[in-house]
């Protein structure tokens, strides 16, 4: 049976089906306030940027992303801040196909990079930006524990 896949905005009524493809990933995640995020994101009408995939009509992956336009000697640029697919879809192009989507968004905009943050240990993750084109940055993140 052929999957019907398509990519739309956000709305605030994904946020149940985002937080439980995030606990499907990591049990950890459970802690991450989507609502509060995603709300956010809506309200500002950030939703254009925000993407949900879904097969059948059901949210199977969603990449959440932010314009920057000012900071640190960048002008416009774009932050992917969180991306997921459900276990049950991954290799199925879902994640390609949101950030392809992301992608022509930005561009359409003017904005001339997007950047993104991933752990080095996270392997899958790596790979999955560098097969998007991705590269190391010109940025080092920085942290202090509180």
């Amino acid at each position: 049976m052929e999957e019907n896949i398509s990519i739309r905005e956000i709305r605030l009524e994904d946020t149940q089906a985002i937080q439980d493809i995030r606990i499907a990933i990591s049990e950890e995640d459970a802690r991450v306030d989507f609502q509060k995020l995603i709300e956010q994101h809506v309200s500002e009408g950030n939703g254009k940027t925000s993407l949900v995939a879904e097969v059948n009509g059901k949210v199977a992956g969603y990449m959440i992303s932010t314009t920057l336009y000012a900071g640190f000697g960048i002008g416009k640029s774009a932050w992917i801040m969180s991306l997921g697919v459900h276990p049950d879809y991954m290799g199925q192009g879902l994640g390609l196909k949101l950030a392809n989507r992301i992608c022509d968004i930005y561009k359409e905009k003017g904005v001339g990079s997007i950047y993104s943050s991933v752990m080095w240990d996270s392997i899958d993750v790596l790979s999955f930006f560098k097969k998007l084109g991705f590269t190391r940055s010109e940025f080092i993140n920085l942290k202090k524990d509180l």
